[in-house]
């Protein structure tokens, strides 16, 4: 019997779609350099590595793709035609990792689980970091090395280093980067008509100038969050001078913050639910023709999604984030910021100095831009 194990079709335990055997057989289609991707979380990070797809898939045509990366994240990457393989983190998964063979293996997660999988995995060559003998992370090869030094060099990072994360992850990988490559994300499209129907039931019409106002930020970096006061100056002065629907967004540790900011605000804002799904989250940003923003996963399906975002900067680096032409930044000029603290030690944060009107001048800028882009079509 022969038996094409290197075969995209063969499953081994049940006939191929194809139903033939393998001698002979016309649809023999052999795996090209087989890769593996390990990018665990956080969700909006694993978003911001799917850009080294295009690389991957330029330079490698006939290449197999596996991503492994968590459950919770899986629904986001689900139907990218550039993976060929998606796989969630469990004990199953990570044994068959070990078992299996791999030209190229790309690990750009440095927790203790994906670096110490990465260095028991067999692969030709490794990328990204790995685990050190002493337990720690270490980079994988030469051209990881300078992002690996970003991580633990905080004035390279922080004042020197302008590379956006696509393009360090693309010197890691030994990729040419000749211009910004964008996010890949699966159709969405039925989640974002689904999500104008929603938006219609509440009030909101076809028509209307949508801007989302993405309050949260979650709780391990909670001082990327702008104040509920700016927040509810900002969505005043954008309807009174605009019209625009405000559209709440956050998800359950928003609900109480969201509740107060609508309360502030001059005039009535549309609160679009606090437990949506990742893809029906989705849907309602990709209604939006604005998103303002911190440095968060919204951001990033904003981004993804083609929405221009309006960003809201202070203890994170905003040279690493790319916004691919589509948006603008508000930057605090704190002499301590970025630091990446979770608490802030100072009586006024980066974050509580950031001025209404300094954010709504930016946010008009931007309207301006959509306004002379919806003219000229």
């Amino acid at each position: 019997m022969i038996a094409h194990y290197d075969c995209r079709h063969f499953l081994g335990y049940k006939p191929c779609i194809f139903k033939r055997q393998c001698d002979g057989c016309p649809d023999y289609s052999p795996y090209g350099k087989r890769i593996l991707i390990i990018k665990l979380a956080a969700m909006g990070d694993v978003l911001r590595t799917t850009p080294l797809l295009h690389g991957l898939k330029k330079a490698y045509p006939s290449c197999h793709i596996t991503w492994l990366t968590e459950a919770n994240v899986m629904p986001m990457l689900q139907g990218i035609p550039e993976i060929d393989r998606l796989l969630a983190y469990a004990p199953e998964s990570v044994m068959q990792m070990e078992t299996e063979f791999f030209a190229e293996v790309y690990c750009f997660d440095k927790e203790p689980r994906a670096t110490a999988l990465v260095m028991k995995i067999r692969a030709e060559r490794k990328v990204g970091f790995g685990m050190s003998d002493f337990g720690n992370v270490m980079p994988l090869n030469k051209e990881s090395e300078y992002t690996f030094e970003l991580g633990i060099n905080d004035p390279l990072k922080f004042r020197v280093n302008k590379k956006t994360y696509p393009e360090l992850i693309f010197e890691c990988a030994g990729l040419q980067y000749p211009e910004p490559q964008e996010y890949l994300f699966p159709d969405l499209s039925a989640e974002i008509e689904e999500a104008r129907s929603i938006l219609q039931s509440l009030g909101v019409k076809s028509g209307d100038l949508k801007i989302g106002l993405n309050t949260g930020a979650g709780d391990v970096f909670a001082t990327k969050k702008w104040t509920e006061e700016g927040y509810a100056e900002l969505a005043s002065r954008l309807v009174e001078d605009f019209g625009a629907s405000i559209l709440l967004l956050g998800g359950p540790c928003e609900v109480e913050r969201n509740a107060r900011i609508a309360e502030k605000a001059r005039f009535p804002l549309i609160n679009t639910g606090n437990g949506n799904g990742i893809r029906r989250f989705c849907g309602i940003i990709g209604n939006c023709d604005l998103v303002v923003t911190g440095d968060t996963f919204a951001m990033h399906l904003a981004i993804g999604l083609k929405v221009p975002v309006l960003l809201l900067l202070g203890p994170t680096c905003h040279q690493e984030l790319e916004l691919y032409g589509r948006g603008a930044k508000v930057i605090s000029d704190f002499a301590c910021s970025p630091c990446y603290l979770g608490a802030c030690p100072r009586e006024i944060s980066c974050m509580q100095a950031m001025r209404p009107e300094v954010v709504f001048g930016a946010a008009a800028g931007l309207i301006g831009q959509l306004k002379k882009q919806k003219g000229s079509r």
